[in-house]
């Protein structure tokens, strides 16, 4: 018997799954086989490929993914006729956030390609790094400034905002931590005085740009993971309370900070209806507007200069407006999907004895689920206002191309999770 292998009998379709670790196609399933003269063939269908990823997960971040842009594009059309923004194009907006969607989408297949053993090993370099551009941003010509915070590198494509890579930086580096001081967990100078210590700088150079919506995420992902990796629960609730006391004394500290709390207690009142609870207070409009199923989309009224930021932080006001409570519920749904499947692929790993890997996915979960929260419940009306975008969604370049490399390294933990369930090895 002779057989000769031949990568032209793959469908192109068998090739791109080979790519994303779906289980080889042999040749002998694809040739005919000639046995004594006699040729004979497969005839009977080909047995479903299990494929090396979460194609659900995949499918969900895809749709929120589309929604942004269609959102974005409905939030910011009205923006040139503001003079504020110059002689710009009606889809300028929608243009930029695409090509940042693209170079995510670049990011993503790189970071997906990394196996996780890889991450772990660099993980304290990724958080040098980032601490060294959080650094770098407040250096005079070197950050950019908008809006009086100095959050951002300009790298002439695109702004990036360093705080957005802390973020995955943190998740990876207190993960590797985590398993590092396994053995020791339970003592609180070895194990989590240091993460804290590690914390507590980065929030440092957050507060300096100002962005406290980055450190209250950062903050809370790590405390987190130091929970789920296993940290004694009263060292766990002495932690909570201490961010709790530290982020009451910068609201008490800052004038600007607690006219936000007033604001927030009272945005129709004369003296914050057009300051500090000026945005709240549209948002609000907006979401009243739409009530059951909106107004349709591209009819919201708010989105017309009178809802500063709407493409950004606000974006969740405008679906509110035009696809009304059916919109949102259908947006919380999907967001409290994702973030419990995700969590759920960490759990997987831990089961597997990946302990690194599952922190990881979890941490991820907790970053994407908590920054959601926030933001739904800032444009709601239930939370303060604070400058976080909706994840996916919110036009931002940086926080797209993060958002979707934190994803594609969720997605390489579900495919070495299936290798390892497949009796192969990662």
């Amino acid at each position: 018997m002779t057989a000769v292998a031949s990568e032209e009998r793959l469908t192109p379709w068998q090739r791109i799954s080979g790519w994303f670790g779906a289980i080889p196609v042999k040749a002998s399933d694809v040739l005919p086989v000639r046995i004594g003269g006699t040729e004979y063939r497969q005839t009977t269908a080909t047995p479903a490929r299990m494929v090396g990823f979460d194609q659900a997960l995949l499918w969900v971040v895809i749709a929120l993914l589309a929604w942004g842009v269609v959102m974005v594009y409905s939030a910011s059309i009205a923006m040139p006729d503001n003079p504020r923004f110059g002689n710009i194009e009606h889809y300028h907006f929608v243009k930029r956030h695409v090509m940042s969607l693209c170079m995510g989408f670049v990011g993503a297949f790189i970071a997906f390609k990394i196996p996780m053993n890889t991450w772990e090993r660099y993980a304290p370099w990724l958080f040098v790094v980032s601490i060294l551009l959080l650094v770098a941003v407040l250096i005079p010509h070197v950050g950019t400034v908008v809006n009086g915070a100095r959050r951002w590198l300009s790298l002439g494509i695109m702004n990036f905002q360093p705080s957005e890579l802390a973020k995955l930086a943190v998740v990876i580096y207190a993960s590797d931590y985590m398993v590092r001081k396994m053995e020791v967990k339970e003592r609180f100078f070895r194990a989590v005085l240091p993460m804290a210590i590690a914390v507590a700088v980065v929030g440092a150079l957050l507060l300096a740009e100002p962005d406290m919506g980055a450190f209250m995420v950062i903050a809370v992902v790590a405390m987190g993971i130091l929970f789920l990796g296993g940290v004694n629960a009263r060292m766990f609730f002495l932690i909570a309370a201490v961010l709790l006391l530290a982020f009451a004394c910068m609201v008490w500290f800052s004038e600007w900070r607690r006219e936000r709390i007033f604001a927030y207690l009272d945005p129709w009142s004369e003296k914050h209806a057009l300051g500090k609870g000026y945005q709240l207070s549209h948002a609000l409009i907006a979401i009243g507007r739409g009530e059951i199923f909106g107004v349709g989309l591209g009819g919201s009224v708010e989105k017309l200069h009178w809802l500063p930021e709407a493409h950004t932080d606000f974006l969740l006001s405008v679906i509110g407006e035009e696809f009304g409570l059916v919109g949102v519920m259908i947006l919380i749904v999907a967001f409290l999907w994702l973030t419990r499947r995700i969590m759920h692929i960490g759990r997987q790993a831990i089961a597997l004895d990946r302990v690194f890997s599952g922190l990881v996915a979890q941490g991820i979960a907790m970053w994407i689920g908590f920054q959601s929260f926030i933001n739904m419940g800032v444009n709601l009306g239930a939370l303060p206002t604070k400058g976080l975008t909706l994840p996916l969604m919110s036009f931002g370049g940086s926080a797209a191309l993060m958002n979707l490399v934190a994803l594609a390294v969720v997605l390489r933990v579900d495919y070495e999770n299936k290798v390892l369930m497949r009796g192969g090895r990662v």
